[in-house]
């Protein structure tokens, strides 16, 4: 059964629809009441609720759940980018091994690129949403690091997912979005501060963005990556495990994307230093132990260093955030791009 998919918000709490939409996964499911919760609206809405249902909740689906979709004005625009997100919660999600949000409804209108996601409540289970403020343990990077390896494994060349557009890698797009200028103007103020010297160059860094734009797009082998995992795109479930959210840059990619970015994004710089290489040969031998066939450690410090340009980059180019995230990831993920010269790996 198709089930349209709603333009208002107001029109995904209606007891009907969510009825027809969540009665995919739970036949016989019928919803009689859809209380509104808090709303969050920056660009996608994020929307908690909690529904009633004759008979009870059925069993595997929780009564508090949240909604995000793209239902502002300002949303609107950029729907697009909601696309990603969707196809892997309805596709990937359940197979791809990673600890993240229970999704319970999500699809995609072909037609207009207008998604939805609906998944528990990670607030009401006692779940904990992190930034690059909240404090991250080199014990707690270990977890997520091979979270992202149970990702990578488990979609590693899979031929199921190979001719997905939705999943077609996009690291160019990234440099139409904004560069030199947004990047200079942050490397200038007080947000770029802690950028060592030796990186603070826009031109040179949408130069080695360029570089690995071009590298990254026909790489290979390549697995499904969660494309922006920087520390703030983790949150704690309520046994305090690490697990990964908001996947709108999932994509087909390299592996090292997501490792360099998350390690250098998720401690500070003096645990970094201390704990990085450690924390590599952990990601390798989980990856191994899901079948696949790793690189030499130097070989996979190659790439590692193309993940800090990653995350160095699409920091550089952030605005309408906390100045103070931005600011510290800013300087990590440029303290690890100047500790491993990691802009002399791709460009002269």
């Amino acid at each position: 059964m198709t089930v349209p998919i709603p333009r208002e918000l107001d029109e995904l709490l209606s007891p009907e629809w969510l009825t027809a939409a969540l009665g995919r996964r739970f036949p016989g499911v019928v919803v009689t009441a859809a209380v509104p919760g808090p709303v969050i609206s920056r660009v996608a809405t994020n929307a908690r609720f909690r529904i009633e249902c004759a008979g009870g909740v059925p069993d595997g689906l929780s009564s508090d759940l949240c909604a995000k979709g793209y239902f502002s004005d300002a949303g609107r625009a950029f729907r697009h980018a909601g696309i990603p997100e969707a196809g892997f919660y309805r596709d990937v999600a359940a197979y791809a091994g990673v600890r993240t949000l229970h999704s319970v409804y999500a699809d995609v209108d072909p037609a207009d690129g207008y998604g939805v996601v609906i998944t528990h409540d990670v607030i009401a289970e006692g779940g904990t949403f992190l930034d690059a403020l909240s404090e991250y343990t080199p014990d707690q990077a270990a977890e997520s690091l091979a979270q992202l390896a149970a990702l990578h494994a488990s979609t590693w060349g899979d031929s199921r997912l190979a001719g997905l557009r939705w999943l077609a890698p996009r690291l160019r797009s990234y440099l139409q979005l904004r560069g030199v200028t947004e990047i200079r103007d942050n490397f200038a103020g007080p947000i770029g501060a802690g950028v060592p010297a030796e990186v603070r160059d826009a031109d040179r860094l949408v130069r080695a963005y360029r570089a690995l734009a071009d590298e990254a797009s026909g790489s290979a082998p390549w697995s499904v990556i969660h494309g922006d995992a920087h520390v703030g795109n983790v949150y704690l479930d309520r046994a305090g495990c690490p697990a990964f959210l908001d996947w709108q840059l999932v994509q087909r990619g390299p592996w090292y994307l997501d490792v360099g970015y998350h390690l250098a994004s998720a401690l500070t710089v003096d645990d970094r230093r201390r704990t990085e290489r450690d924390l590599v040969r952990h990601y390798l031998d989980r990856l191994r132990a899901g079948g696949v066939e790793t690189p030499s450690e130097a070989d996979a410090w190659r790439g590692i260093r193309r993940g800090f340009v990653h995350g160095f980059y699409l920091w550089g180019i952030t605005l309408k955030v906390d100045p103070a995230v931005t600011s510290v990831l800013l300087t990590r993920l440029g303290t690890a791009a100047a500790d491993h010269d990691a802009f002399g790996t791709l460009i002269p």
